[in-house]
């Protein structure tokens, strides 16, 4: 690179710093194009780490635009080896990449049991990030023997093979400058721009179509992910008010579905109770035992108080018990996804059926094999 452009580079991360954070007054908005180079710079590795994480974190406290968010994934996207599988179809599972701490996930074995439905799924993710470093779905899959670090084109093949329909792509494979910022993200404390838009790369495509399924928990981000799921390129939403973010909702409550089929249209909503699917639960998701094992990092407040590593153990054995067709809140989460996406999908006409579809499939076994082929 020669010196004029570094230093053009330097400026442009200069200037967008100066228009983000110079407080509740003053402060301006970055245009799409500005947001795209900066995060295109920093990916890149030609920002300096303190300046990137300033204009991340006076981004966030100024609170992030529809073109600035759009401006930065896009950058990533750019940043993206992505994969198109032989299918026509593909879900994407998209859940926080930071993972759970309140809960034991059953989400980890969505994509499984979507494909013993006949629905090829993928999901994705990364090994640990804050600000939560919970469980996450790498965590719980290498848990199962899973491989974890396929790359896309081999995710791919995964999906568009008839015995497994599913797999996991860690961050690591499919866009290794966004990874490489975890340990920057880590010092940052506080979550960023980066936790709400890493979910929506995609790094595996249908030929035809693909569909975005995840969570949210604050009440203004429907339209946030949903302008952020038009601009990547899937056709269509499913996008759940999920316990701790995630995309199962609660097994307790009602819970606002918001979703788009056409992305020519405006997104909607449907109010969703999961007694109309036959779960009757006292918890909201499957609970951590009170003797599982504990973080060991003394007087660290941040991090969660979980070990996330051995409460994966644990999420990995009571998805395989659910697999197996052992009755719970881990059987019950699986249902509950696996309904919402298949009358998503038009799948089934009533959610009631969607729901009576995905319990034959656990209890006939069919997808804890799609779980085990995906192991070979």
């Amino acid at each position: 690179m020669n010196e004029k452009a570094e230093i053009d580079k330097q400026i442009h991360i200069r200037t967008c710093i100066q228009k983000v954070a110079t407080g509740p007054e003053y402060s301006k908005d970055l245009s799409y194009d500005e947001a795209r180079r900066a995060m295109d710079i920093i990916l890149a590795g030609e920002a300096d780490p303190v300046q990137a994480a300033i204009l991340l974190i006076a981004l966030r406290m100024k609170r992030e635009t529809d073109e600035e968010n759009r401006g930065i994934l896009q950058a990533i996207l750019d940043h993206t080896a992505r994969a198109t599988a032989a299918v026509d179809a593909v879900v994407d599972v998209a859940d926080p990449y930071d993972g759970y701490t309140r809960g034991l996930p059953a989400s980890p074995f969505v994509p499984a049991v979507l494909a013993a439905c006949g629905v090829p799924a993928v999901s994705h993710g990364l090994e640990s990030v804050g600000p939560k470093y919970g469980i996450t779905h790498r965590k719980v899959l290498k848990a199962l023997d899973v491989p974890v670090d396929r790359s896309p084109a081999e995710v791919a093949e995964l999906l568009a093979d008839p015995e497994v329909g599913w797999g996991y792509v860690d961050q690591a494979q499919y866009c290794p400058p966004l990874y490489a910022l975890v340990p920057l993200r880590q010092r940052m404390v506080k979550r960023t721009v980066l936790t709400t838009v890493e979910v929506l790369v995609g790094p595996v495509r249908g030929r035809r179509a693909t569909h975005l399924y995840t969570g949210f928990v604050h009440k203004a981000y429907p339209p946030i992910y949903a302008s952020l799921a038009r601009h990547a390129g899937f056709d269509t939403l499913l996008l759940a008010r999920g316990v701790e973010g995630g995309i199962i909702p609660s097994l307790q409550q009602p819970a606002r579905i918001w979703f788009y089929r056409d992305r020519e249209q405006e997104e909607d909503f449907v109010e969703i109770a999961p007694h109309q699917i036959g779960i009757e639960s006292t918890t909201r998701a499957v609970p951590i035992p009170e003797d599982a094992p504990r973080a060991t990092t003394p007087g660290d407040e941040i991090a969660t108080t979980i070990d996330p590593d051995g409460a994966a153990q644990l999420a990995a054995e009571r998805g395989l018990a659910a697999l197996r067709g052992t009755k719970g809140g881990t059987y019950d989460s699986l249902v509950y996804a696996g309904a919402l996406v298949l009358h998503h999908l038009g799948r089934a006409d009533t959610l009631a059926a969607a729901a009576d579809q995905v319990r034959e499939a656990l209890d006939s076994g069919r997808a804890l094999a799609r779980l085990e082929a995906a192991r070979a």
